[in-house]
């Protein structure tokens, strides 16, 4: 007996009833849901709204791609990488309104991006010292609604649970922000009141104004132009979204816009707008780090991770203008090869406190031939040598 069957008679033998019907609902689960999701989740599912407890340890947790979540759902594991972070009310402010206290994020993988609603103390976790854009998330015990414009949510309560970096995840499950914006020159008339991310330059800031709504209560606006390497396009910010706007937007800063609306602007083309519902902040683009192998000489802004194979040895050298500075030399290896560091003047003092088995990212560094005619990387004052994992020695002296 396979073990969804053995699950399906412990169900019947606990409700007393019979295996058909059993089946009966286990088939309405499935239509309820659009046949989207594993008889192995349905009978968990099932199990759970009637009060019947089976061997968890026997059934494997699942995680549900987002584009198959359905309102309905209940026991929900799903995973992604977290697009947009909106932070919970002050407590103050849910004394007054006497409403359960949430905060909110965004998350999607390679299926579809899906809010998630965060309950009273689960709602730490959308605040941003916790929660970053960019980092990848697990929800356990989750359930599933339509919100109030029919779309799904996740929520999570206080038999839920968040894992924060998850070491299993892979990340071609989860597309990277960039992968998950659009391009201004490829909004077209079926964008029009689509929700959207777009990264762009702010090219123009334009006067903030304000205005009274039908119902006198007092509105705010602001315009800015936004533009990337496909056109520019106006952005219109909303209410109180103005204040993070005019905080964050400087010209000529690079700017993130999370789940904005596109709409047919007045004269022509299409506008950007961003309300309640929208998440903006400043982007600082994720570095790309290459292997050790794809090095060629004359990269320049190279990104490279690699442990430390050779200890550093510093010594002072005189350059071509007659000054004398330091020098730290050492090699650093990854799965595809090995390469000389050249490490110059400041950098010399960071690399002389690293270690061999030490695991180390080295940023915005050149490639050139030194010594020997041999490859090598070599700092620039741009460059930053940081350590990212301890070397740790075991008890029995091995590594």
């Amino acid at each position: 007996m396979d073990e969804n069957e053995n699950q399906i008679s412990k169900i019947a033998s606990r409700l007393k009833v019979s295996r058909e019907e059993v089946l009966k609902k286990l088939e309405e689960k499935r239509q309820k849901t659009g046949g989207l999701i594993s008889d192995e989740v349905l009978l968990r599912m099932l199990a759970t709204e009637l009060g019947v407890e089976i061997d968890v340890n026997k059934v494997k947790e699942p995680t549900l791609l987002i584009g198959n979540l359905v309102p309905g759902l209940s026991d929900v594991t799903v995973a992604g990488r977290v697009i947009a972070v909106f932070p919970p009310k002050s407590s103050e402010e849910y004394k007054r309104s006497a409403k359960a206290r949430n905060g909110s994020l965004i998350i999607a993988d390679k299926s579809g991006s899906v809010h998630v609603v965060l309950w009273n103390t689960k709602a730490a976790y959308a605040e941003q010292e916790k929660v970053r854009v960019g980092q990848i998330l697990r929800f356990r015990h989750g359930y599933t609604m339509e919100g109030r414009l029919g779309n799904v949510e996740l929520h999570i309560g206080e038999k839920g649970e968040v894992e924060i970096e998850l070491e299993d995840a892979k990340a071609n499950n989860f597309p990277k922000i960039t992968e998950l914006t659009t391009k201004v020159g490829a909004l077209t008339n079926a964008s029009k009141n689509r929700r959207i991310n777009i990264i762009g330059r702010v090219e123009k800031i334009l006067k903030t104004s304000t205005f009274t709504r039908p119902d006198s209560s007092a509105g705010k606006v602001m315009r800015l132009i936004l533009a990337d390497e496909t056109g520019e396009i106006p952005v219109v910010v909303w209410d109180d979204k103005v204040d993070e706007a005019e905080r964050l937007a400087k010209e000529g800063a690079k700017l993130y816009i999370a789940n904005a609306k596109v709409k047919k602007a007045l004269e022509e083309g299409f506008e950007i707008h961003v309300d309640s519902r929208s998440y903006i902040n400043t982007f600082a683009e994720e570095p790309e780090f290459l292997k050790i192998a794809e090095l060629r000489e004359g990269l320049k802004e190279v990104c490279v991770e690699g442990e430390v194979a050779t200890k550093p040895l510093i010594r002072d050298v005189k350059t071509s203008k007659g000054e004398t500075v330091k020098l730290a030399v050492f090699e650093i290896k990854d799965e595809t090869g090995k390469i000389w560091v050249s490490a110059w003047r400041k950098h010399a003092e960071t690399a002389a406190n690293l270690k061999i088995g030490e695991k180390v990212a080295i940023k915005n560094a050149q490639v050139k031939r030194g010594f020997g005619d041999q490859l090598e990387i070599s700092t620039t004052n741009s460059t930053s040598i940081t350590c990212i994992s301890k070397y740790v020695k075991s008890a029995g002296g091995g590594i």
